[in-house]
């Protein structure tokens, strides 16, 4: 029997000991303005985004959580922010995030209240910067600092 766990062991450990893939959207209103969503799990303002499903490219996965989280259009991707990969940057698993520039428009409307409080627009010089989950703080200045970051 011990004979037969040990591949199956393996097996799993290989499956499951494995970083989540996701991507964050920075949603640009027409009118300039960053859209944010606040958190149900920690009440912190967050960038829209989350867990790349099967089968999806980050592009389909960036408008579906978009949609999903805030009610938004994704209307044209803008530049590639960066790929953050720090084991810590995500509190609750190793979480590898592509963050987006994008355009945006519509009216907000949280479709995933299991997640999401609410969904609101800030200028650059008004963004809740203390209370940012995760990264999204260094997402956010790599964004305005016009830099590409793999971290």
């Amino acid at each position: 029997m011990r004979r037969t766990w040990r591949p199956v062991r393996t097996l799993l450990a290989l499956l499951l000991r494995r970083p989540i893939f996701g991507a964050c959207i920075i949603p640009i209103m027409p009118n300039g303005d960053i859209v944010l969503v606040r958190r149900r799990d920690n009440g912190k303002w967050s960038l829209p985004g989350g867990i790349v499903d099967w089968g999806e490219d980050i592009v389909t996965a960036s408008k579906r959580e978009l949609a999903e989280e805030t009610g938004l259009n994704l209307l044209k991707v803008g530049r590639l922010v960066g790929v953050y990969s720090a084991p810590e940057r995500d509190p609750r698993f190793h979480a590898v995030c592509v963050a987006l520039e994008a355009q945006v428009d519509g009216d907000f409307n949280v479709g995933d209240t299991d997640e999401i409080l609410e969904v609101k627009a800030f200028s650059a010089t008004a963004l809740p910067k203390e209370q940012l989950s995760h990264d999204h703080d260094q997402q956010l200045k790599d964004y305005f600092a016009g830099a590409t970051v793999l971290s």
